[in-house]
């Protein structure tokens, strides 16, 4: 890949679309990720106004960390972006304990999945106050393993976006990015996490594989290669394709448009 005129083609991409959409600047929200970093990192490049804000929820230490200290970063190289914080752990928990306590709630082994959920969209709310009241645009931060391969992002959560500048990278293509932006290496190096569960579980850890196995997977599922004999791959190769085919297939309803009941034209007339 040729990493400095793909980070060239984005940011022009960026002012093109901004100038198009007739709004103000962009907003992000930064996670201490690696994906978050890129995408503000990008985004402070094209010297148009930036918001960048911490939304921690109950957050570990070591994300609050690395998110802090990239906004700080972005704020101290770039004089367009400016960064904040925005607590949503007492309307997280105010949420969590209307919903327990209600009649209809059926505590089960979904609910620990529903709550994580829950806190990508209280996020995704906030983001598009600001970008409401500043009229700015809302930026993605998934990449093209999560988004469409394996879809491993939370519907109308971190899904909710106005663009998404990396969403045609794969994991280790972001990384290359990242590299040159002159991303920490302790985010680049930091193992990826949504950080949804309040714990130390990463992304492999709910996954099953790396992103580097997921990779594979993907280009195998869109190469040749899938008409060879499945019998030739080693077991783990075999475990991963599965692992990747069975989420796709899971998670398909989040990479396609709203589906729409069309009415026949003769039920109309």
């Amino acid at each position: 890949m040729q990493t400095e005129k793909v980070i060239e083609h984005i940011i022009q991409w960026l002012k093109d679309y901004h100038k198009s959409s007739r709004t103000k600047g962009f907003v992000i929200g930064v996670s201490g990720g690696i994906d978050s970093a890129v995408v503000s990192t990008l985004c402070a490049r094209t010297d148009l106004p930036v918001l960048v804000l911490e939304m921690p929820i109950r957050q570990s230490s070591s994300e609050v960390h690395r998110s802090r200290a990239h906004i700080d970063w972005l704020t101290s190289n770039f004089p367009n972006v400016t960064g904040g914080e925005v607590n949503l752990t007492e309307i997280f928990e105010t949420f969590e304990a209307t919903v327990k306590k209600n009649e209809v709630n059926e505590v089960n082994s979904s609910s620990e999945l529903a709550f994580a959920n829950t806190r990508s969209r209280l996020r995704m709310v906030n983001l598009y106050y600001f970008a409401s009241i500043k009229n700015y645009l809302v930026a993605g931060t998934g990449n093209k393993v999560e988004d469409f391969g394996v879809g491993f992002f939370t519907k109308y959560g971190d899904g909710g976006v106005d663009i998404s500048p990396i969403a045609d990278l794969l994991k280790s293509e972001v990384r290359a990015v990242a590299d040159i932006l002159g991303v920490s290496k302790e985010i680049i190096k930091a193992p990826p996490t949504d950080g949804l569960f309040g714990d130390t579980r990463t992304d492999e850890d709910q996954i099953g594989a790396t992103y580097d196995e997921l990779e594979w997977a993907m280009n195998y599922v869109d190469s040749d290669k899938l008409k060879d004999d499945k019998a030739t791959l080693a077991d783990r190769q075999k475990t991963v394709l599965d692992i990747y085919n069975q989420r796709h297939a899971a998670n398909l309803h989040k990479m396609v448009e709203i589906p729409r009941c069309i009415i026949p034209q003769e039920l109309k007339e």
